[in-house]
């Protein structure tokens, strides 16, 4: 099949396929004589192997790695594990970083007015740069001194 077809049958389109060839992902594709590629149907599985695990936040190199172990009969499962829980990790702190944020911006939206007036304490915030924001919030003493452990 064309790449053409090989982009429907898998989920991934064209311009993935021609990229993830030209970094080695993929073997490169076989060739008519007029030069187009051709994609078997085990090539497709492995773009749809692909597509999976890039829908699952996987990063290439890490791709290349399942493709790796996906190929090897004598793998290990451990190893595979080992690779998911990594993921999963990453995740979770991407997550917790993401949820900080959130809340973060919340907490400016919460404290604008969203009237006519010039101040905005989002905008503001924005201004000063994320270590002067974190040491705005960082836990404080009776006296109004941060607290140790603050950043």
């Amino acid at each position: 099949m064309n790449i053409g077809e090989a982009a429907r049958a898998s989920g991934v389109s064209a311009k993935m396929i021609r990229y993830y060839e030209s970094t080695g992902l993929i073997a490169a594709a076989g060739r008519t004589a007029s030069g187009y590629r051709t994609y078997s149907d085990a090539d497709v599985q492995v773009l749809r192997f692909i597509r999976r695990a890039r829908d699952l936040g996987f990063s290439v190199e890490r791709i290349a790695e399942l493709i790796a172990l996906w190929r090897d009969r004598t793998r290990q499962s451990g190893d595979v594990k080992r690779i998911a829980t990594a993921h999963i990790e990453g995740l979770r702190q991407r997550i917790a970083e993401m949820q900080e944020m959130m809340d973060t911006l919340q907490h400016l939206a919460d404290a604008c007015c969203g009237d006519d007036r010039p101040d905005c304490p989002i905008l503001s915030d924005l201004g000063t740069g994320p270590a002067a924001a974190r040491n705005r919030h960082a836990p404080r003493d009776s006296r109004g001194l941060q607290t140790k452990g603050a950043h």
